[in-house]
């Protein structure tokens, strides 16, 4: 009996995902006259395997640019292989990377004093990379009325497209040093504390100070900025009152010009 189409439909797409574990092929695709069938699918499958390899290098320059070519098409092979594609669009294929190099680093099992330096740089590098580029097309408030800084705290909380990380190195600069096409060493460690956000289909880092980002995070969690700044001012065991000056005099404006802020009710007057 012959397979169904999508019964054929969906072996094919198994012997591109996972070619190691592919069998039946005499039973699915014929010989031609200069090559077996074997021979036939795997020109697909190097095929498809080199168009996913070269999209992921379109979603990790820095990373390739860090890593040299041939060096990061080896990974790349290898997280294919691991992590073979599990959506419709190419958007989501680097999804799993960041987290796969952490887990598949070779020190992986030392204690953290005693791992390689590189790796963890290329582990926050492809981890910056990623929060980059799922920003472009993750829903967000363009169309939408952005604050001004006459919105009282009350009204405001954090925007859909913004992110907040933090690193062991400065990976921001040096992504955006080979984005202008510089060539950048290898950074030294530094402990780097960031916002990303994008407004109005522009997407901009923002360095934060360690209590900036304990502030966004707090806020993120709770919701609202008083909380926030309450949470802060105890955990540093400052004055609630010159927390709260800080906040006005230091951060508030520049934050809110740079669309870290959405109104809580879109309908304030």
């Amino acid at each position: 009996m012959s397979p169904s189409l999508p019964d054929l439909q969906q072996w094919m797409l198994n012997a591109l995902l996972t070619p190691r574990s592919v069998q039946g092929i005499s039973a699915r695709l014929t010989d031609s006259a200069k090559l077996d069938a074997r021979a036939q699918l795997a020109i697909y499958q190097r095929s498809y395997v080199l168009r996913l390899v070269k999209c992921l290098a379109e979603q990790f320059p820095a990373l390739v640019h860090a890593l040299g070519a041939p060096l990061f098409d080896d990974f790349a092979r290898e997280y294919l292989a691991a992590c073979p594609s599990d959506a419709y669009t190419l958007y989501e294929l680097g999804r799993r990377f960041p987290t796969w190099l952490e887990a598949s680093r070779p020190d992986r099992d030392l204690a953290p004093e005693e791992r390689e330096d590189w790796i963890d740089f290329m582990v926050d590098l492809a981890d910056y990379e990623r929060a980059l580029f799922r920003l472009f097309d993750a829903p967000g408030h363009e169309g939408g009325v952005w604050p001004g800084c006459e919105m009282p705290d009350e009204q405001l909380i954090l925007q859909p497209c913004l992110v907040l990380a933090q690193y062991r190195y400065p990976v921001a600069q040096y992504y955006h040093a080979v984005r202008q096409a510089r060539a950048p060493e290898y950074p030294t460690a530094q402990a780097t504390y960031l916002a990303v956000a994008r407004r109005d289909y522009l997407t901009a880092t923002f360095p934060l100070s360690p209590v900036q980002f304990q502030f966004l995070c707090a806020l993120h969690k709770i919701g609202s900025i008083d909380a926030a700044l309450e949470a802060v001012a105890l955990a540093l065991g400052r004055p609630l009152a010159e927390v709260r000056t800080t906040w006005n005099h230091t951060v508030r404006a520049s934050w809110i010009q740079a669309g870290f802020f959405v109104a809580r009710f879109e309908n304030f007057s």
